[in-house]
């Protein structure tokens, strides 16, 4: 493995399995980024503005301007982290913005696909608990709802059951969770 002190990200190896002290093997799906100080200062600075400037940047990290862009870059194509603008749904001419919890029966994960490539929906999570599913879509009106509902969320083969929560208000809504 390359010295961590090299300004790359670095994906550490699959975190070893251990029972009554013996090693088995490795955890194939464990893996964790590891970010040094300065790409958690960057990401945490364009979490607080993703128009920030690489010159600026390089001001608060102390780098020049070329290594802050290459930095930036690279955290981008590695996939830790995307720059990107976050638009007002009521804002745009949509009247109705809602979270569907989804009861699958079967692979959840052809469900999540299917669900993933409809339009309207901007978010599908997997997840524990009551509902197998967490859908958020965006629509016109209530009639748009309804169709979406109906015809295209329910109708997708695997989903037994459904309820849909109306967003009233959007009370808060950040995503500057910041680094570990």
């Amino acid at each position: 493995m390359a010295s961590l002190t090299n300004p790359q990200i670095y994906r550490l190896p699959a975190v070893e399995l251990v029972a009554n002290g013996r090693v088995l093997g490795k955890n194939p799906h464990v893996t964790e980024p590891v970010l040094d100080d300065v790409n958690k200062r960057i990401i945490e600075q364009l979490q607080r503005d993703g128009r920030m400037s690489y010159a600026a940047l390089a001001k608060v990290v102390g780098l020049s301007e070329a290594a802050v862009r290459q930095r930036v870059q690279r955290l981008l194509d590695t996939g830790v982290m995307q720059i990107v603008a976050v638009t007002d749904p009521l804002t745009l001419g949509f009247a109705r913005q809602v979270m569907i919890g989804v009861k699958v029966e079967g692979d959840l994960r052809p469900v999540a696909k299917a669900l993933a490539a409809v339009p309207e929906i901007d978010y599908v999570v997997i997840c524990a608990g009551g509902y197998d599913l967490l859908v958020e879509l965006v629509c016109t009106d209530d009639e748009h709802l309804l169709d979406l509902i109906n015809d295209t969320v329910r109708s997708v083969p695997g989903v037994t059951a459904t309820e849909t929560f109306v967003y009233l208000k959007l009370a808060k809504q950040t995503y500057a969770w910041g680094t570990r």
